[in-house]
């Protein structure tokens, strides 16, 4: 039951409070700053991948944790990054074109990686990734709520405006349901596996945070454009990761093995962008002062 209808429709209803956020403008906004577009694009959807891959064979997990990393590294960033941009004092319009974008464009780039990583990981154990059939599911739980979000806003603004901050926390609390469900559901393979997984996740997301500030500065980009460019290279979008998961797993029921590096993560990444939020907002109060 979780994995066939909750799942699915509590993702819908996450991707949809996402668009109800959104207006055309934000994706309009790609050409007004083509550069950093570029730079977080770049960053999140090439170099995110690459980094995952190298800890990947550092930390040498079992096979189906080391896919299930890599199907997190896969996903856009969601609405924390964008939660977490603003209050770190980001470029939040950058962030939600990011996001945007990247949701969009994980429909057609999500189910070839996905499939291309489940070989060259689990060889012959590999389950059988249909593209077609995974990118039209992904379409209708990511793409089409989003949308739906981005129509209500531009037909039924005052709708939108009332109604966003009731969805907002209600996607937090399915967030926090559908991790806690992933953690549930393997937790004897989550405790075996902490002592690699738990370091790998958080080494991930701080090499991340790391490579997206760094970058921002060598292409000389704001600081704003920075921190954003890193937290939506470094926040993923982990309930996509739970549900893709899902959705290629052999097992009828229940939540896959493959989902826990997502479902970790979703806490993980709180233990390392807290900080860097902290030390974000430190260096804007110090170059006000």
């Amino acid at each position: 039951m979780l994995l066939d209808i909750f799942l699915p429709l509590s993702l819908a209803f996450i991707m949809f409070s996402l668009g109800l956020g959104l207006t055309p403008a934000d994706f309009a906004r790609v050409g007004a700053k083509p550069m950093a577009f570029a730079v977080g694009a770049a960053t999140q959807m090439l170099l995110l991948p690459a980094v995952a891959l190298g800890l990947v064979l550092l930390f040498a997990p079992p096979p189906e944790l080391a896919l299930g990393v890599m199907i997190l590294s896969f996903c856009p960033g969601g609405v924390t990054s964008n939660i977490l941009t603003r209050l770190a004092g980001g470029a939040v319009a950058l962030s939600v074109t990011l996001t945007a974008a990247a949701s969009l464009l994980s429909v057609v780039t999500v189910p070839f990686l996905v499939a291309w990583a489940a070989m060259g990981l689990m060889g012959e154990a590999a389950p059988a990734v249909d593209v077609g059939a995974l990118g039209l599911a992904m379409f209708a739980i990511t793409a089409a709520p989003v949308a739906l979000g981005v129509a209500i806003r531009a037909w039924a603004r005052g709708f939108a405006d009332r109604f966003e901050p009731w969805a907002a926390r209600a996607a937090t609390a399915l967030f926090v349901l559908i991790v806690a469900g992933a953690l549930a559901a393997n937790w004897g393979l989550f405790v075996e596996n902490l002592p690699v997984l738990g370091p790998l996740l958080v080494l991930l997301n701080v090499v991340m945070l790391a490579l997206g500030v760094a970058f921002a500065r060598l292409m000389r980009l704001s600081r704003g454009e920075g921190l954003a460019i890193a937290l939506e290279a470094g926040v993923q979008n982990a309930t996509l990761g739970i549900a893709v998961s899902g959705l290629i797993a052999a097992a009828a029921t229940g939540v896959p093995a493959m989902a826990l590096p997502s479902g970790v993560y979703g806490i993980t990444m709180y233990l390392v962008t807290l900080p860097f939020i902290l030390w974000a907002r430190r260096g804007i109060g110090a170059a006000r002062a």
